[in-house]
Parts: C-alpha cells; sequence; structure tokens
C-alpha cells in the first residue's frame, strides 16, 4: 500500500546492497523509482522486474555527462524527483594509506565525493526551481569517526558530511539535504571490512523495511541534520 501519494524516489548504486533492498521496499511501498548502477546486468533485471514508469540505467557516476543526460531524460518523462538518494560508493582495499595506490585512492574519491557531486548538480536546478525535495546523501560511521585502514573511505565519507551540511545551508526553505549514516548492515561492503563478523548486522532487505518508511517521513525539520538509522 503507498504512503499519503506515489512519490518519485532516485537511487544511485541501485543494483546491489542497501541501494538494490531500497528499490524494493520502495516500490512495494507504491512509490516510482529512478535507479542506476554499473552492473548492466543489473540493471537488466531490475529493468525486467519493474518495468515502466520504473526506470534503470547502467551509468558510471564518475562521467558527468553521462550523469547529466540521464538526469535531464529521467526528469523530462517523469518529472523532477521528490526523493534524490545518493547511495553509490566503494571501500578501499583494507590497508594503512600510505599504501594504498594512487589509483584505488583517486577512483574512491571520484565515486564517493565527485559521483555524489555530479548527481546534485545534475537533479538540483529543476528541484530548486521547485522549491520542493529532500536529497539524501549517504554518509557512514566512518565519517563521524575513524578506524585504521579506511583512510580514504573515512575521507570520503568526512567529505559527505561536509557537503551535505553545507548544501543544507544554499537550499531554499522547504527543501532538505541530509547526511544520513545507515549503520552497520551485512553488505559485501562491510564483509570486505569485518569478514565473518558481519552477519551479526541486518540484512539489507531488513534495514530497506526500516530505512524505507524513515526516509519517506523526512521533512524541512530535519534539514541540515546529520542522521542515523540503527539496526
Amino acid at each position: 500500500m503507498a504512503e499519503q501519494t506515489s512519490r518519485r524516489v532516485v537511487i544511485t548504486g541501485a543494483t546491489r546492497g542497501i541501494g538494490e533492498a531500497l528499490v524494493h521496499a520502495l516500490i512495494a511501498l507504491g512509490h516510482t523509482v529512478i535507479g542506476c548502477g554499473r552492473s548492466s546486468t543489473a540493471i537488466a533485471t531490475l529493468q525486467q522486474r519493474y518495468p515502466q514508469p520504473h526506470q534503470f540505467t547502467t551509468l558510471d557516476v564518475t562521467d558527468a555527462a553521462a550523469v547529466s543526460q540521464w538526469a535531464n531524460a529521467a526528469m523530462d518523462s517523469l518529472g523532477v524527483p521528490d526523493l534524490l538518494i545518493n547511495n553509490a560508493a566503494v571501500l578501499n582495499r583494507l590497508a594503512p594509506l600510505w599504501e594504498i595506490p594512487t589509483e584505488e585512492f583517486d577512483h574512491l574519491i571520484d565515486v564517493n565525493v565527485k559521483g555524489v557531486a555530479n548527481v546534485l548538480r545534475a537533479f538540483l536546478p529543476r528541484m530548486v526551481e521547485r522549491r520542493t525535495g529532500v536529497i539524501v546523501n549517504l554518509s557512514s560511521g566512518w565519517g563521524r569517526s575513524t578506524s585504521p585502514e579506511v583512510a580514504p573511505y573515512c575521507a570520503s565519507k568526512y567529505a559527505i558530511e561536509g557537503l551535505t551540511l553545507a548544501l543544507a545551508e544554499e537550499l531554499p526553505r522547504g527543501m532538505v539535504a541530509v547526511p544520513l549514516s545507515p549503520g552497520t548492515v551485512n553488505t559485501d561492503m562491510l564483509r570486505s571490512a569485518w569478514g565473518s563478523t558481519a552477519h551479526a548486522s541486518p540484512s539489507p532487505e531488513q534495514w530497506a523495511a526500516k530505512a524505507a518508511p524513515f526516509l519517506l517521513k523526512l521533512g524541512p525539520r530535519d534539514n541540515g541534520r546529520s542522521l542515523s538509522i540503527q539496526g
């Protein structure tokens, strides 16, 4: 059953982990999802399972021109999003900072920080013109605290915190921007960092069942707040 009216929701990194779980949960609640991800196979699976009006596109968020084209096409056909969720991110190989190759560090920053900026740059002008909409940029506990061997990831998520809180001050009254820490979720990313102990955390599906209603309830009172969802 839809919660109030059906909303248009954009989700990056929609082909795996919590992004994919949010796709399923939000569509089950009656909302329209515009998703992207790098896996063409996973995108094809989503397209087959959820035909129009939902849209799923193979996309690399580091490609600013491709992101702009995707955003404009989506808004031209479906309208301006009500909820924009920047979820796409990667985690570095666990190692001290000085052992992380330049190429790996650069790629992580390109995805986790520049990718978010690319998506915001593409969607925000029309959202600001309409003066409504909620932007949720996925942060992390490692965007508010630190651990060894994840310095690049910590740097990227601290950047997301600062970027989002500054954005919240720039938006017109009535719009919302929040950095959101999802807490610990048993995803491939968490398992690569925590190993078998990740299995003690909620599954993406369990997390999304709680997260989707939480995200849909965000409003102007939440603008500029660093939020968290605890399992």
